[in-house]
């Protein structure tokens, strides 16, 4: 089963709703830049898990409200899965699964240049990001994952987009910062070293994601 979001029509003004799953997350997102918004931004504490995510976000939107049409993008932290990725690293999902299906996302493309843009000399990744129900650990596992051609992981992203297409169809995309990888494991958040900031990094993304929702309210050709 693939769900496939809709767009923005011309002259929307639709909200943008940003869903993260912890309070560092939601921090690092409220503190960043807001002035290139193209119209109202909420950002959403979800709570961990892919149980929570899709509650909280389909509450949200099905609330009669401003938010209800908004175009939604799932942030925050993942675990990178490919060789050579380093904590500080960007994942741009082409698509989210988990076992209940897959999620296209939207102008992922231009998402992607744009993440490239806000965060200069930072490795960015496409390519599908899968659902779990804990936290991966190991590299049998993540071995595992990258086998099916996922990029990275995390247990909110695709129940966070499988909850925002049950309310209605809208754009949908889901950016996440990689924390830990293959050879840099992390064993707590307060540990990320190296000079590598994943809360900053997370903080200065903003940009990229209100670049990619003013593209959706521009006339379609």
């Amino acid at each position: 089963m693939t769900r496939t979001p809709g767009s923005a029509g011309p002259g929307s003004t639709k909200p943008l709703l940003i869903a993260c799953a912890l309070g560092i997350e939601r921090l690092a997102l409220r503190g960043g830049d807001r002035s290139g918004a193209a119209g109202p931004v909420l950002v959403l504490r979800t709570g961990m898990g892919a149980e929570a995510a899709d509650y909280a976000v389909a509450r949200t939107l099905g609330e009669a409200g401003p938010v209800r049409d908004a175009a939604v993008v799932a942030s925050g932290f993942c675990a990178g899965l490919a060789d050579g990725m380093h904590p500080g690293d960007v994942v741009v999902a082409t698509e989210t699964r988990d076992s209940r299906g897959s999620t296209a996302c939207t102008d992922v493309e231009l998402l992607a240049d744009a993440v490239a843009r806000a965060l200069p000399g930072r490795a960015v990744h496409t390519g599908p990001l899968v659902g779990s129900d804990h936290v991966v650990r190991g590299t049998a596992e993540r071995a595992a994952l990258r086998a099916t051609g996922a990029v990275g992981v995390d247990m909110e992203s695709a129940a966070t987009l499988a909850g925002a297409l049950r309310v209605g169809p809208r754009p949908v995309a889901a950016v996440r910062v990689v924390v830990d990888a293959p050879g840099h494991e992390l064993v707590r958040l307060g540990t990320l070293g190296g000079g590598i900031s994943a809360f900053r990094v997370l903080r200065q993304v903003l940009p990229a994601f209100y670049e990619w929702h003013r593209s959706l309210l521009l006339p379609r050709r």
